[in-house]
């Protein structure tokens, strides 16, 4: 990769800007790995001011970019809040010809009138986290007294498309709801979602087992699900988007070896922010976490470090060189490296103490979407296989 001067990579840029407003959530989530989701604090105005500012000098940041409000429930925070920031970051952008565009996630149990104007005003992307439908959902997405979340958040999905608001739902697959892909099939079709993410329970941060991809049973149910659950969007001649089987025909039909970017193995190819002004790069998952081998994944404090102060700390930090290794040993071991461009840091290290390694819980899964696609090509009619594949989905992720 050649290098342009700024220590970065001449293809390189920033993707994603994820910035938490509140590591707080109103609901306790049993596989959640995020560490302080009982602190209330938030990012305040004047802090974000000297964030996005500094954030915007960088050379990573080129015309456009996606900011991510994560690493907490957004929505505990109200419209008003977000209105003052978008404000806020559109005067610092706009003189630099920085075009941001906003996106949620939310578990939509908040969702009011005045949330909906918002999010139309400001066109912003929204996913809804649900887990399918209530008796799946509420095993693990529960309130702190352990009442269940899915009512509310089933009226908060159905507030926004009431609106005619564009909603994706993520849900998490678990061992469980692996084992009814006919009964999340009639769910998700009927809930008036556009497309559906499938996330596995995985280890991560503070969610040190999971169930699912400690069984054996994993890989199997995963394929068996997948398989049968795009049958009946078939079948019944749905409309319903499937995040997984769009990406690996994007992946299949688009990439050759060399050419796909992973903005998680690069510095700065995705930045995390969190309320304090501290700073994480590569994977998301990693920001405010902290792990034996590593320590913290913090790089600095975009309030008092400048953009070469940070990037020296990451090109010389023990990650840097494990990530690299683990894309080389990806690149030799697995024949599906063209998909992913050497896979998540986050999942490696929380599942192999390392990210000079290879194969995780997460490859597996994307290497079954890649398998599933293509024996749909090889079985599946044209005429129907079109109407699984469209351009219309978009290219959503997986955080």
């Amino acid at each position: 990769m050649g290098d342009d001067g700024t220590g970065v990579g001449w293809h390189q840029h920033t993707d994603l800007l994820v910035i938490q407003p509140t590591p707080f959530c109103n609901i306790n989530c049993s596989y959640c790995y995020l560490p302080h989701r009982t602190v209330r604090k938030q990012l305040a105005l004047d802090v974000a001011e000297q964030i996005f500012t500094r954030l915007f000098a960088f050379p990573t940041i080129r015309d456009q970019v996606t900011v991510v409000w994560h690493a907490g429930e957004p929505m505990v925070l109200p419209p008003s809040y977000y209105e003052e920031m978008f404000l806020l970051i559109n005067r610092i952008a706009a003189p630099r010809g920085v075009e941001v565009r906003h996106s949620f996630q939310t578990n939509a149990t908040l969702v009011t009138h005045d949330w909906c104007s918002l999010i139309q005003k400001w066109h912003l992307n929204v996913g809804v986290s649900i887990d399918g439908p209530e008796e799946f959902h509420d095993l693990n997405r529960r309130y702190r007294n352990g009442a269940g979340s899915f009512a509310k958040a089933y009226a908060g999905l159905k507030k926004l498309l009431a609106q005619e608001i564009p909603v994706h739902m993520i849900s998490v697959l678990t061992l469980t709801s692996l084992k009814h892909p006919d009964r999340m099939f009639e769910f998700y079709d009927h809930s008036g979602v556009h497309t559906v993410c499938f996330n596995i329970e995985e280890k991560e941060g503070e969610n040190i087992s999971s169930e699912l991809v400690d069984s054996p049973q994993f890989i199997e149910l995963y394929r068996s699900f997948l398989e049968r659950f795009i049958e009946l969007v078939a079948l019944r001649g749905s409309k319903l988007g499937v995040r997984e089987i769009e990406n690996a025909f994007r992946s299949i039909q688009g990439y050759r070896v060399g050419d796909h970017v992973n903005f998680q193995t690069e510095p700065f190819g995705i930045i995390a922010v969190d309320i304090e002004g501290n700073l994480s790069t590569f994977s998301p998952e990693l920001l405010g976490v902290s792990h034996p081998t590593y320590g913290s994944f913090n790089f600095g404090n975009i309030l008092r470090d400048n953009y070469d102060t940070i990037l020296s700390r990451v090109n010389e930090s023990r990650l840097r060189g494990d990530i690299k290794a683990g894309v080389e040993k990806c690149r030799a071991e697995c024949k599906y490296f063209m998909v992913c461009g050497g896979g998540a840091p986050a999942n490696k290290i929380f599942e192999n103490n390392t990210a000079a390694s290879s194969e995780t819980a997460y490859c597996r899964a994307l290497q079954t979407d890649v398998d599933v696609v293509l024996g749909l090509i090889e079985r599946i009619p044209p005429e129907v296989l079109k109407n699984l594949h469209t351009s219309e989905t978009p290219d959503l992720r997986r955080f």
